[in-house]
């Protein structure tokens, strides 16, 4: 690619139709930091049509005006309700930043929006950010999925994320509040992919439940639920009570921790009025379950979407890499993260799945190249 096109290429707006694939807020999170990344304009139109309650949410505002904090942007439609958005980006600037969110919005997904650029930063500035808001959201990666899955990936770039959880903030009251240190990769914006194609030896396992302004029974079965169905006890640190303070609740989050050679995963279920203890500790063994009978597979679905965006930064800052990882599970979600990815970035993504897996629901591989003549 010739110096003018490049220049016209950051010119050119990239339009996003909100309602393609799964349609969630995944895609306006990946929009707004890939927009950021490369310089260019975000138009997206239909925001959220493929939900109950289309357009624009408290939380995807926060995610809007994170962006436009960090990098001088010019915004328009940037309202509750909106189904439309343009968002043009100017120079993003590291430094010390507190975003917050009324209520129990999700904070992390403020911090996987603005992330990508921050990490990106050619100067090696480190950025601190107070976050506030929710940190144990249904529908949102939670504070601890993201410190033990997500940030030791970030590492293995290159780079570092640093995350301190100050106070839990469950729905609907949220009140949480999380530190985020964000330091890029040593050689400035020089992302280093690799493959992850295996999850290697299991080396521990432990389930947690954190139950603020709840009666003590919860957490005891939910616990019990969980270390009958894996083998698990108290007297091997492998149930665990989180300690907790009783105004960050009331709430409840049953937590399952896989540390593999290569790689942890972090399982979430959240309680709820509707269902038992017994039920969400049910719930949640099923999702282990699901996970580990992909013994092939390295990641979980929930971290191959997270993955798939920071192997593509690397692929993208470093032309002539590839990345690769295996996945339990290729979900429309990461497809259409994919797409929009592709839409930003020079890169190509090769998505493959296992013999007879049904399209969108079986276990697969992810391949990350740059894009021939990019």
């Amino acid at each position: 690619m010739t110096e003018a096109q490049e220049e016209q290429r950051a010119l050119d707006a990239v339009e996003l139709d909100g309602s393609q694939g799964e349609g969630g807020g995944q895609i306006l999170r990946t929009g707004l930091a890939l927009s950021m990344v490369t310089g260019r304009p975000l138009a997206i139109a239909k925001i959220r049509a493929g939900r109950a309650k289309p357009g624009l949410m408290r939380q995807h505002l926060a995610c809007v005006h994170a962006a436009a904090q960090i990098s001088g942007a010019q915004v328009e439609g940037a309202e509750l309700g909106s189904q439309s958005l343009r968002f043009v980006p100017g120079p993003v600037r590291a430094g010390d930043y507190r975003f917050a969110i009324a209520g129990a919005g999700s904070c992390m997904l403020v911090l996987q929006t603005v992330l990508p650029p921050l990490l990106l930063q050619p100067s090696g500035q480190v950025s601190r950010l107070r976050l506030s808001g929710g940190t144990h959201n249904p529908m949102a990666p939670p504070f601890h999925f993201l410190e033990r899955a997500f940030a030791p990936l970030v590492r293995r770039l290159g780079g570092d994320l640093q995350l301190e959880l100050r106070r839990c903030g469950f729905y609907p009251a949220g009140g949480g509040e999380v530190d985020a240190t964000i330091v890029p990769a040593v050689e400035g914006a020089r992302l280093q992919a690799f493959d992850l194609l295996s999850r290697g030896e299991l080396l521990s396992g432990h389930a947690e439940c954190l139950a603020p302004g709840l009666p003590r029974h919860v957490a005891a079965r939910e616990l019990e639920t969980v270390g009958a169905a894996m083998g698990w006890s108290v007297e091997a640190e492998q149930l665990r009570t989180v300690p907790t303070r009783q105004n960050e609740g009331p709430g409840n989050a049953l937590l399952v921790t896989l540390a593999y050679a290569h790689l942890t995963e972090v399982f979430t279920a959240f309680g709820e009025k509707t269902l038992s203890a017994e039920q969400v500790a049910h719930g949640l063994v099923k999702e282990v379950r699901a996970f580990q009978k992909h013994e092939d597979a390295a990641v979980g679905p929930h971290l191959a979407d997270q993955l798939a965006l920071l192997l593509a930064l690397a692929v993208f800052r470093q032309p002539g890499q590839s990345g690769a990882f295996t996945c339990s599970e290729v979900t429309p979600h990461t497809r259409t993260n994919c797409e929009v990815i592709e839409r930003f970035l020079p890169v190509r993504f090769t998505i493959t799945e296992a013999a007879g897996a049904a399209r969108g629901a079986g276990a697969g591989g992810v391949v990350i190249t740059g894009r021939p003549g990019a």
